[in-house]
């Protein structure tokens, strides 16, 4: 527990990171890269646990804040009305005493230069104490489903038997996952090298190198990881690189590579048998990439470039496999980013999906006959998945869909769709995911 003092300057800083997300259209990353130093490094973790916690839970918070407001807040205190939900979530959701979380969150209006406040922020709290807590109060659809209206909206028309159960998974924290690098011993070895290190853990057999850790650890702690014996990564993101490379040698293209772990992951399986190039618009995340493999002792051709228009990059020679993890939504990794919620629009839905089919109408005459492309995206929606898959294949008669997965254990994880296959948030404990396998006949 930290002291008064530290402890409302911890929960304005929280509000800050809310607001900044909330009001600024900030993503949680930066900003709490902005606001973080702050703090001592000891407080960090309650920060990101209050920051993450408030946003997730952001709908039902702010219901729960009208009902206890006479009036609203005026826009210029938007940083109380974040004070207010981190009170909030962490009277109904966190084990802090409740004394604590009133002392300090009141104290944290002096820290916000917003004195004049403390009052309000002290009788809403109690109040909400005093009247039962989250029992008692009411909630709408956005508030129950901790969702924007849209995004429930059109979860429910593409999953009308799973949509609420995705909402919920949404909602929950999520695992870490690790991946094994094969070079230095299995999954298994590497399981036996946690346990004894104390750090409990377990497998998922329908992801090779996948290892999942029953309580999250400290990343650069992990035993081997700089040496690149191991890497962070979902267990459903490491369905991409084998399903792509299954018969697959020669020159392969990473695009849209950043940050680098599919990357990493492709020259792991791929050994000797690839030759990968790496391409994405972005020097700085293209840098990342270039970092992640030199952690792992790996070299891959970085190019930095659009990949919906590879003239201003692309050799001339065509690949025998192509990854093309096209920007998304995100919205199958929410459970890990809950600031998705509060930054995506309707309306970019539309925008994405256009970009998403120039990619693979600019990437497709790269890939050789034979070849094959793996088209993913981290989104649940189907107008950025099978709805792309299916616009781009009508009418072709140079493509056939390659539905054929490595084990067993892989199809139990996924939903067939028209085309294509879904891994759908909190199955076996992944992330969102969507593939389609489309080959090049020759």
């Amino acid at each position: 527990m930290t002291d008064n003092k530290g402890g409302a300057e911890l929960r304005a800083t929280a509000a800050l990171v809310v607001d900044a997300v909330v009001s600024a259209g900030r993503s949680l990353d930066r900003a709490l890269a902005e606001h973080e130093s702050r703090l001592p490094q000891r407080d960090r973790s309650l920060l990101r646990l209050l920051s993450y916690g408030t946003l997730r839970n952001y709908w039902c918070l702010q219901a729960w804040i009208k009902a206890l407001l006479s009036r609203p807040l005026r826009p210029r205190d938007s940083s109380i009305g974040a004070l207010l939900a981190v009170g909030l979530y962490q009277l109904s959701d966190t084990r802090i005493p409740d004394h604590a979380v009133v002392s300090e969150t009141v104290a944290a209006t002096r820290v916000l230069n917003k004195p004049k406040l403390a009052g309000l922020v002290n009788a809403v709290l109690r109040t909400f104490l005093r009247e039962g807590g989250s029992s008692t109060m009411p909630l709408g659809v956005e508030a129950r489903f901790a969702h924007p209206q849209w995004f429930i909206d059109a979860v429910r028309k593409d999953w009308p038997d799973d949509w609420q159960a995705l909402l919920a998974a949404n909602n929950d924290r999520a695992p870490m996952w690790l991946r094994t690098n094969p070079r230095h011993g299995t999954a298994a070895d590497y399981v036996a090298r946690l346990t004894a290190e104390g750090i409990e853990s377990e497998l998922l057999p329908a992801a090779p190198q996948a290892v999942r850790l029953l309580a999250p650890h400290d990343v650069e702690a992990l035993p081997g990881f700089a040496a690149g014996h191991v890497s962070v990564q979902d267990a459903a993101a490491q369905l991409a690189a084998p399903f792509l490379l299954d018969g697959v040698a020669g020159r392969v293209l990473d695009a849209c590579a950043a940050p680098g772990g599919k990357s990493g992951h492709l020259k792991e399986i791929g050994a000797g048998r690839i030759e990968l190039s790496c391409v994405d618009v972005d020097q700085m995340r293209l840098a990342a990439v270039g970092a992640s493999l030199e952690r792992l002792g790996l070299d891959a051709t970085l190019f930095c470039g659009d990949a919906s228009n590879p003239e201003s990059w692309w050799d001339g020679q065509l690949y025998d496999g192509i990854l093309l993890d096209v920007p998304c939504s995100a919205s199958g990794v929410i459970r890990r980013h809950p600031d998705i919620k509060h930054l995506r629009r309707p309306g970019d839905i539309a925008s994405l999906a256009s970009l998403q089919f120039a990619m693979l109408l600019a990437l497709w005459p790269l890939l050789k006959a034979g070849g094959r492309l793996l088209y993913v995206t981290c989104s649940v929606l189907a107008a950025e998945n099978d709805e792309i898959v299916r616009r781009f294949v009508s009418g072709r008669d140079d493509i056939k869909e390659i539905n054929l997965l490595q084990n067993n254990n892989i199809r139990d994880l996924m939903r067939p769709k028209a085309t294509g296959q879904q891994v759908l948030p909190g199955t076996a404990g992944l992330d969102g995911f969507y593939f389609a396998c489309l080959g090049k006949v020759r």
